[in-house]
């Protein structure tokens, strides 16, 4: 064996008893890693993790008064112009706000939500009793508070009420 051998053959020793102990060879600052290596070393024992308790589920009402208020800066009541969108698979979506304008759309228009399956995003509302006070006006429509941002920002909306088909958006909802 040549010098290099032997240097090669001692780095292997050294390794493989290095492996039973952590040994610090500088300290160079910075945090105590050892904490880390305390789930490696401890093989032989059974891993225990703390036990919690599930979370448990909110009802609709709950979850609802968790969102709330809902507020959409980028939408407000107003005229929108119909236009043509190619949305294949969307269904049927309309946007309206907890206001006057908001309100005599829904009861105007509500059977043909009914009829058409629409589902709804209230963006503007501040509480659960003005949620429900819309839910009230367009019976069997479901209306759930969200945020509109997102939907105003890829659709070039800033107005609502509007339902939102596959094939356009539309303010005057025929049957």
């Amino acid at each position: 064996m040549n010098k290099f051998n032997y240097v090669l053959f001692g780095l292997c020793l050294v390794t493989t008893t290095a492996l039973a102990s952590l040994n610090v060879i500088a300290d160079i600052g910075g945090e105590d890693a050892s904490a880390y290596f305390e789930g490696i070393n401890r093989q032989d024992e059974p891993a225990v993790s703390p036990v919690l308790p599930p979370p448990v589920p909110l009802s609709q009402g709950e979850a609802e008064v968790a969102v709330l208020p809902v507020t959409t800066p980028e939408l407000s009541p107003g005229d929108v112009a119909a236009r043509p969108l190619q949305l294949p698979g969307l269904g049927a979506l309309f946007i309206v706000g907890d206001d006057d304008a908001s309100r005599a759309w829904l009861q105007v228009n509500a059977e043909q939500l009914k009829s058409r399956h629409a589902a709804g995003l209230v963006v503007n509302v501040s509480d659960l009793p003005a949620l429900q006070q819309l839910r009230e006006l367009a019976p069997g429509v479901p209306m759930a508070p969200a945020s509109g941002s997102e939907l105003a920002r890829r659709l070039q909306l800033s107005h609502y009420p509007v339902l939102i088909t596959d094939t356009g958006l539309l303010q005057q909802v025929s049957p």
